[in-house]
C-alpha cells in the first residue's frame, strides 16, 4: 500500500468482521467513552482513565499522523454494526533499527468473548511484519489480566518472564508479563 509513492506502514485493514482505521477526529466521542470505561482500563496501568472530553481530544491528537510519528492506533470498526467502533489496537515504541515494536490493544466489554480481538490482532501482526518490516513484536500484560495473556498464547506469543514493578499507578506498583512473537514463529 502506498501514499504519494511511499509505502504505508499503517494502512487501513479489512478483516472478515472489522475495518481497522487509524484514529481520527471522528473517533473522539468513542475514545472518550472507551478510555473512560473502568472495565476497558482495568489493567491499563500506564494512564489514568479519561475524565473529560479535552483528554480524549489530546489522545486523538497523539495518535494523529501515524506515518510521520511512527506509531499508531487503529480503531476497530464493526462491519456487522455499520462501522460502530468497538476497540483499538496498534503499535508504539517502534525501534526501526532493531525491527521491534510493542503492540497494544483493548476492546469494549460488550464485545468480549466473540473472537474479535484475535481477528484484529492477526491482521495487526500481519501488517507489522509486512508493512513495518518487524522481526519482533512484544506486549506487556498486567499479571492479573488472564484473558489477555491467554489470547497472546493462542496467537503464538512466548511469555519471556515478568517485568517487575513496571508501572506505578494510583500508589501501587504493578508487575507485567512480557510476551514476544518473532517473524519466524508467525
Amino acid at each position: 500500500m502506498k501514499r504519494g509513492g511511499e509505502a504505508l506502514h499503517f494502512p487501513l485493514i479489512e478483516t472478515e468482521r472489522l475495518h481497522l482505521v487509524n484514529v481520527s477526529q471522528k473517533h473522539t466521542n468513542f475514545i472518550f467513552k472507551h478510555f473512560g470505561n473502568s472495565k476497558v482500563c482495568e489493567y491499563l496501568y500506564d494512564e489514568e482513565d479519561l475524565e473529560n472530553y479535552d483528554q480524549a481530544l489530546a489522545l486523538v491528537e497523539w495518535f494523529s499522523n501515524p506515518e510521520e510519528k511512527g506509531y499508531n492506533r487503529w480503531v476497530m470498526e464493526s462491519k456487522e454494526l455499520g462501522g460502530v467502533p468497538i476497540g483499538t489496537c496498534g503499535f508504539h515504541l517502534w525501534d526501526r533499527q532493531n525491527r521491534i515494536a510493542e503492540i497494544g490493544y483493548d476492546l469494549y466489554p460488550d464485545y468480549w468473548g466473540r473472537g474479535l480481538m484475535k481477528e484484529a490482532l492477526v491482521a495487526c501482526i500481519n501488517s507489522g511484519f509486512q508493512h513495518m518490516g518487524l522481526n519482533r513484536i512484544h506486549a506487556y500484560v498486567a499479571v492479573e489480566n488472564q484473558r489477555s495473556s491467554a489470547l497472546l498464547k493462542r496467537l503464538g506469543f512466548t511469555c519471556e518472564g515478568v517485568f517487575r514493578d513496571k508501572h506505578y499507578y494510583q500508589g501501587s506498583y504493578y508487575d507485567h508479563y512480557i510476551f514476544s512473537l518473532l517473524r519466524r514463529e508467525w
